[in-house]
C-alpha cells in the first residue's frame, strides 16, 4: 500500500523576494522619466509662447518621445518581471501547503475539508499574484516618487509643494481606516466561498443518497441560500472599494486643484509669495502643474489596489491554516535502508513470498488531542498468515486502529512491530509496501480502471492488472474494463462493482503480505458481501489478514475473533484471551 510520493515544494526564499524587490524597484522608477518628459513639454509651451515657432519644439519632442519609449519598455519588463517572480513564489508556497496537507493523517479531524483546501489552493491563492505584483509595486512607487517629485516643487515653489504635503497624508490616511473594513469583509468572502465549496463537494458525493431520500431539492435550497450570502459578502468587498477609490479620487483633485490655483494666481500676479522671493515664469508654472498630478498618482495607484492587499492576506492566512501543525501521517520520505530491509523480508530471490508477516502490538496507547484516550495499554499478537477478526460496538476503535497498524496514525505511546521491523515514521513508508488495504467505500479516482487498480504501485503492469481483473471478475462487467473510464468516486460503478475493483487492487499487489480490511462487506446486499468474503478469504491464503467488521458471517471464516470494546479502557482484549470463532 505504498503512497505516491509527496509533492515537492519548488524551492524559493531570500533571492525570490530579492528578485521581486528589484523588479518593482524598476517598475518604481519608470514613472520618474515623466520628469524629464513634464520640463521637455513645459520648455516646447514655453519656446511657442515666445515665438519660437516649430523648430524651437522639435528638441523637446524627440526628447519626449525617446522617453515615453524607455518609460513603455521599462514598465513593462519590469511588469513581467514582477508577475514571474511572483508566480515563483506562489509556487513555493501552494507547494508547501500541499506537502503540509499530504504530510497529515487522513484521520486528522483538525484538517481542512477538501473543498475548502482546493478552495485555498486554487481559487483563493491567486489572489496573491495582484498584492505581490500590483500592491507590492504601488508601494515601492509611493516610497519613492512623491518625494522625488517634490524636490523640483519645492525648488521652484515652496508653497507648492506645501500644499502638496498638507494635501498628500489624507490619502494614506484613509486608506488606513478603509483597509480595516476591506480586509475584514474580504475575509469573510473568503471563508463563505470555501464554506460554499467544502458543502457542494460534500452534496455531489452524496448526490445518490440524497435522489433516494428526496432531499435534493431542499439541499438546492440551501445551495442557492449559500449561493446568494456569498454575493451580498463579495458586493459588500466591491462597494467598500469603489467607494474608498472614489473618495480617494475626490483627495487627490481637490490637491491638483489647488496647486492649479496657486500656479494660476500667481502667474497673474494676484500673489506674490511662495516662490522664493521672485515670480515664477510660463515653463517654471507649467512644469509643476504638469508633476502634480503624477505627485498624487502613486497614492491613487495604491488606493485602487488596496483590497488586493486586503485579498492577499486573506489568501496567505488561508495557505498558513493549512499549513499548521496537526496530525502527522508516520512518514520519513528521506530514509531508504528501511524500505530494501522490508521488502527483503517478505521476497526471496526470485520476488516470491517466503513468509508473511507476523503482526505485533504491545503497550499501544493512541488519544486525540482533548479527547478520552481510544486506546490505553493495548496489545495485540497476530501470527504470521493468522486471519484475525477485530469486532466490537461503534466507537470501540476497530478502524482507528487498523489506520494504526497501517501507518496512517501515530501512536501516542507504545510500539507496533510488522515482520519485526517497529513501525516508526522511518519505517512506515517501507513497511506500506507489503500492505495492501480495502475499506467499506473505496474510492475510485477519476481515470482508467487500469489506474485505478495499479494506483502508481511499482512492478504493477498491464499483465497484472488484467489477471486482477480476471480473478476479482470485474472482466465481465462492461463499465469495468481495464480501458474503460471512471468518473471520479466512481460513477458508473455499482457498490458491488467498486467492492470488487478494492479485490482487484488487493490482488494486483506483487509484494503485499499484509492485509487489512476495514469494513469489507458493509453496505452490500447478502449476495455480493458473501462473495466478497469468498474472494477475500482466497486472497488472504498464505497471507497475513486482518478484518475490522460487525459481519459475523466474516469474523466466522477468520481463524480468531478479538473483540474491542468502548474507550476508555476499551480496546483491551476481553478477559480470557483470544476467542476463535
Amino acid at each position: 500500500m505504498a503512497p505516491p510520493d509527496r509533492l515537492q515544494a519548488p524551492k524559493s526564499g531570500p533571492s525570490s523576494d530579492l528578485r521581486l524587490d528589484a523588479a518593482c524597484l524598476l517598475h518604481a522608477v519608470s514613472p520618474l522619466l515623466w520628469l524629464p518628459q513634464a520640463a521637455l513639454l513645459a520648455l516646447g509651451v514655453a519656446r511657442l509662447q515666445s515665438g519660437a515657432g516649430l523648430n524651437g519644439v522639435v528638441g523637446p519632442a524627440v526628447g519626449i518621445v525617446l522617453a515615453g519609449v524607455l518609460r513603455a519598455w521599462l514598465d513593462a519588463w519590469s511588469a513581467g518581471r514582477m508577475f514571474d517572480t511572483a508566480r515563483e513564489s506562489l509556487s513555493h508556497w501552494r507547494g508547501r501547503a500541499i506537502a503540509a496537507v499530504a504530510a497529515r493523517s487522513p484521520l486528522d479531524r483538525a484538517r481542512a475539508h477538501a473543498g475548502a483546501a482546493a478552495s485555498a489552493l486554487a481559487e483563493q491563492a491567486e489572489a496573491i499574484l495582484p498584492w505581490q505584483t500590483r500592491y507590492r509595486g504601488a508601494v515601492w512607487r509611493v516610497r519613492l516618487i512623491p518625494v522625488l517629485i517634490l524636490l523640483p516643487v519645492a525648488w521652484y515653489s515652496w508653497a507648492a509643494a506645501a500644499v502638496l504635503v498638507l494635501a498628500a497624508p489624507l490619502i494614506p490616511m484613509f486608506m488606513v481606516i478603509v483597509g480595516w473594513r476591506a480586509k475584514s469583509a474580504s475575509e469573510a468572502q473568503w471563508l463563505q466561498m470555501g464554506s460554499m465549496n467544502a458543502f457542494l463537494l460534500d452534496r455531489l458525493r452524496g448526490l445518490p443518497t440524497l435522489r433516494a431520500l428526496g432531499s435534493v431539492e431542499v439541499t438546492a435550497r440551501r445551495l442557492r441560500a449559500s449561493a446568494e450570502d456569498l454575493r451580498q459578502r463579495t458586493m459588500r468587498v466591491l462597494r467598500i472599494a469603489f467607494l474608498s477609490s472614489a473618495v480617494l479620487e475626490l483627495f487627490a483633485a481637490l490637491g491638483v486643484a489647488m496647486v492649479a490655483a496657486y500656479v494660476g494666481f500667481h502667474l497673474l500676479g494676484h500673489l506674490d509669495f511662495g516662490a522664493w522671493g521672485r515670480r515664477l515664469s510660463l515653463a517654471e508654472g507649467l512644469f509643476i502643474l504638469l508633476l502634480a498630478p503624477a505627485f498624487f498618482e502613486p497614492l491613487r495607484e495604491l488606493a485602487s489596489v488596496w483590497h488586493d492587499r486586503a485579498s492577499g492576506m486573506a489568501a496567505m492566512d488561508a495557505l498558513d491554516r493549512l499549513n499548521a501543525d496537526g496530525l502527522p501521517l508516520p512518514d520519513d520520505e528521506t530514509s531508504d535502508q528501511p524500505r530494501q530491509e522490508a521488502q527483503a523480508g517478505n521476497s526471496d530471490e526470485d520476488g516470491k513470498r517466503v513468509r508473511p508477516p507476523r503482526v505485533k502490538v504491545q503497550d499501544l496507547a493512541f488519544a486525540f488531542s482533548g479527547e478520552t484516550p481510544v486506546f490505553r495499554d493495548f496489545a495485540l499478537d497476530v501470527k504470521p498468515g493468522e486471519h484475525v477478526a477485530l469486532m466490537g460496538g461503534s466507537g470501540a476503535g476497530k478502524t482507528i486502529l487498523m489506520s494504526l497498524l497501517a501507518g496512517l496514525l501515530p501512536a501516542s505511546a507504545g510500539r507496533i512491530e510488522i515482520a519485526g521491523t517497529a513501525l516508526t515514521a522511518e519505517s512506515a513508508r517501507a513497511l506500506r509496501g507489503r500492505m495492501a488495504w480495502m475499506g467499506q467505500r473505496p474510492h475510485v479516482f477519476s481515470g482508467s480502471v487500469r489506474h485505478n487498480v495499479a494506483l502508481g504501485r511499482a512492478g504493477v503492469g498491464d499483465q497484472q492488472v488484467h489477471r486482477a481483473i480476471q480473478w476479482a471478475q470485474l472482466d465481465k462487467v462492461a463499465q469495468a474494463r481495464p480501458g474503460t473510464s471512471l468518473g471520479e468516486g466512481g460513477t458508473g460503478l455499482s457498490g458491488g462493482e467498486a467492492a470488487r475493483l478494492a479485490l482487484a487492487r488487493l490482488a494486483a499487489a506483487p509484494r503485499a503480505d499484509l492485509l487489512l480490511a476495514d469494513e469489507p462487506t458493509a453496505h452490500l446486499d447478502t449476495e455480493t458481501a458473501e462473495q466478497v468474503i469468498e474472494s477475500l478469504v482466497a486472497l488472504a491464503q498464505g497471507r497475513t489478514l486482518i478484518v475490522a467488521t460487525h459481519d459475523p458471517a466474516l469474523a466466522a471464516r477468520m481463524d480468531r475473533i478479538v473483540r474491542l470494546s468502548a474507550p476508555v479502557d476499551a480496546a483491551q482484549p476481553i478477559p480470557g484471551g483470544w476467542h476463535g470463532a
